[in-house]
């Protein structure tokens, strides 16, 4: 990775290019961020920035976090991130990232949180098939059957597709393009959809390709 940024997802629109196609982005207010720690391979084992984003009032901040913004002299913020870079040497503590750190033609992943959906049951959570309505079914239509935890081995196993919590989990999307960069706003526009809601916050990093 050579460079990352934490931002926030405004919404989606569309954008023309120069032959009249029309382009869906997403457009991600990515920065200002502030460099709140700083790690080198000599001291931890490897190169990183911590990255903080959006601001936060100081009797917000919990005591720990306070101690780490005042050790390093820096401003509270509301989100932190470490971004693992090839290169660290053009960054220091209390520098600002902003949106032009990319450029316009580059790829880009990005990281955020998938919309949570509540309480769902195995039909609406994982796909599964409901019974027949027919004579003997009884109220099980939508239930998910056995568990198989007899006496042995007296327990339901781990990653059992059940009812539970849906969405609200972290999702990343690979390999978009960066259609359009607004230095002055901090506005980057990336070609299709990102996951989360409206004003969730992202991590875009330069892409990583995959085979």
């Amino acid at each position: 990775m050579k460079k990352g940024i934490i931002g926030k997802k405004l919404g989606m629109t569309q954008v023309f290019d120069q032959n009249g196609n029309v382009i869906p982005v997403t457009v991600i207010e990515a920065g200002p961020c502030l460099v709140t720690f700083k790690k080198t391979a000599e001291n931890d084992g490897y190169d990183a920035v911590q990255l903080g984003y959006g601001e936060i009032k100081a009797n917000k901040v919990t005591k720990p976090l306070k101690g780490h913004f005042d050790k390093n002299d820096v401003a509270p913020k509301r989100v932190l991130k470490e971004f693992r870079l090839d290169d660290t040497s053009a960054l220091n503590i209390g520098d600002l990232v902003k949106a032009d750190v990319f450029a316009e033609g580059e790829t880009v992943d990005v990281v955020g949180r998938s919309k949570g959906k509540g309480y769902a049951g195995v039909i609406k959570r994982h796909g599964f098939h409901r019974l027949k309505m027919s004579h003997g079914t009884g109220p099980v239509a939508r239930h998910g059957g056995s568990l198989g935890a007899c006496s042995t081995p007296s327990r339901v196993y781990k990653n059992k597709k059940m009812a539970g919590h849906m969405g609200a989990v972290r999702v990343t999307v690979q390999n978009l393009a960066v259609v359009k960069v607004d230095a002055e706003k901090n506005i980057l526009a990336v070609k299709g959809a990102i996951p989360g809601p409206k004003g969730g916050y992202v991590f875009v990093s330069d892409s990583v390709k995959t085979k």
